[in-house]
This record gives structure tokens, C-alpha cells and sequence, in this order.
């Protein structure tokens, strides 16, 4: 069971015990330290993209993590621009074309990474009558819209997403081989 799996079912668990039998609470520590250490999403990540749709949690409809994770998210993208100069500020509606481009990437790129799956073969790569996805030549992912400037900062930041998961599971993963 990885570290993902793990995180998730203590956010479900309906006692946090921590003795021999149970250990919910450990991954929600390793979580909790490990976004200390890193850009401090990466339990917020986490959270939104694989536990707030859980059915056992159908009364809580996770809208606050994700409303959370959308201004987050936003600040982070908007700093990246800045600090990428997607941008180059001359005038003043430079600064309102700025501001519009890093909210549509924001937004964008943060929905095709919650639910990037293929919408014509539900993410499995082969259609209803079986045979291979023609929409997403197999690979189960739908393809990011748009095309040149703004479609490749979507996949930057698409990437950066990725790139801080995996990063926060790996920091906790490994802290929580320490606790074991």
C-alpha cells in the first residue's frame, strides 16, 4: 500500500487510535511534517484529488479543500509567471492581461489534473465496443484545449502539480519509514 493509500484512509478512518492494532495517525503526521518540508500543499493536493470525492464521505462535499486549493494554487501560479515572465509588463493593460493569463492557467491547468481522464472512454483507453480510444490514442488522459502560449503554460504547471504530489508522498513515505 503506498503512501497515497495510506493518507487517504486514515482521513477516513472512523477512530485515530494510535496503538499496536491501529496506526491512523501516522500518515497524517508523515502528511503533516512532510508539508512543513516542502511548497505546503502537498497534503492539501492529496486530500482534494483522492479523498474529498470518497463515498463514505458523502456528507461532506469537499467544496471547502478545493475552494482552498483554487486560491493556493492561483497565488503559486501567478508568482511562477512572475517570477517566468510569461508576461512582459510595458503598459498598463499588460498588467490585466497578466493577471487574466495566470488565472486561466490556474484554473485550467488545476482541472485537467483533478480530472484529466478521457471523456469518450471513461480513462481506459478502450472504447465501449472494445476497441482502442481513437480520442486519446490509448493513453486514457484528455488532451489540454487550446493551443501555442497559454496550452504550454497549462502543461508546465499541469507538470508542476505532478511534480509537487509526488514529492510531498516521497518526503512522508519516507518519514513515515522512520515512525515504523
Amino acid at each position: 500500500m503506498g503512501f497515497a493509500d495510506r493518507y487517504v484512509f486514515s482521513l477516513n478512518a472512523s477512530t485515530l487510535q494510535d496503538d499496536e492494532m491501529h496506526h491512523a495517525t501516522e500518515p497524517l503526521f508523515a502528511a503533516a511534517v512532510a508539508d512543513n518540508v516542502g511548497a505546503g500543499i502537498g497534503a492539501l493536493l492529496s486530500r482534494v484529488k483522492y479523498a474529498d470525492g470518497s463515498i463514505s464521505k458523502v456528507f461532506e462535499s469537499g467544496t471547502q479543500n478545493l475552494a482552498h486549493l483554487v486560491r493556493v494554487w492561483s497565488a503559486l501560479v501567478t508568482q511562477k509567471g512572475e517570477e517566468r515572465k510569461w508576461v512582459k509588463i510595458r503598459a498598463e493593460w499588460d498588467v490585466a492581461a497578466a493577471t487574466a493569463l495566470y488565472r486561466r492557467v490556474a484554473e485550467r491547468s488545476l482541472a485537467h489534473w483533478l480530472d484529466g481522464k478521457c471523456k469518450a472512454c471513461n480513462g481506459t483507453g478502450v472504447t465501449a465496443e472494445r476497441r482502442f480510444c481513437t480520442t486519446c490514442k490509448g493513453s486514457k488522459q484528455e488532451e489540454v484545449g487550446g493551443q501555442g502560449f497559454e496550452r504550454d503554460r497549462v502543461l508546465d504547471m499541469v507538470s508542476e502539480l505532478d511534480g509537487l504530489l509526488q514529492a510531498h508522498n516521497a518526503r512522508a513515505a519516507a518519514r513515515l519509514r522512520r515512525i515504523e
